[in-house]
């Protein structure tokens, strides 16, 4: 039996001496532009009021250095009626991928999301050809809702079709 080398991730609630790592990595994909809506990056003052402004955000570090290896932000998705609906957007450095801190980032949120009440965690819009993203989703239960045809400009200019995913929490 082969031992798992990989080091321990622990997912904790951020601080404010986290805001620069975290802002780096969000920066990152959104640079990426391959899995974020988002097309502008958070300054340090806007990363600070971005994070705070949020119901949850959670910081995946290697539990031997403290290295940040992602983080996510977890909110409404809607208001009143629909209120019990959260949303919430993940990101990992490319140099930490594949070791294990998407799925602790998303079991973090789904049980962070429970605890604050919320009934149901949706994902808007995730981008057909993120496989590995799409793949841990569905590995953790989340039902893909359908497809929205060409929903998401990609940096080249072409579209790619997004895919709705939801949980019952």
């Amino acid at each position: 039996m082969q031992e798992d080398m990989r080091p321990a991730i622990a997912v904790h609630p951020y601080s404010p001496s986290d805001i620069a790592a975290m802002a780096a990595i969000w920066n990152e994909v959104v640079r990426d532009g391959v899995a974020f809506p988002q097309e502008e990056e958070l300054g340090e003052g806007e990363a600070a009021e971005f994070f705070a402004a949020q119901s949850h955000c959670g910081v995946a570090k290697d539990a031997e250095t403290g290295e940040a290896l992602g983080m996510y932000i977890l909110h409404p998705n809607n208001v009143g009626r629909c209120g019990h609906i959260c949303n919430a957007s993940y990101a990992v450095a490319s140099a930490a991928r594949g070791r294990g801190a998407g799925r602790a980032l998303v079991t973090d949120c789904i049980e962070q999301a429970k605890q604050l009440g919320f009934g149901v965690l949706q994902f808007n819009a995730v981008v057909a050809t993120n496989k590995p993203a799409r793949h841990l989703y569905e590995s953790l239960g989340f039902k893909q809702l359908g497809t929205i045809p060409s929903g998401f400009r990609m940096p080249d200019g072409t579209y790619e079709d997004i895919c709705p995913y939801y949980l019952s929490l």
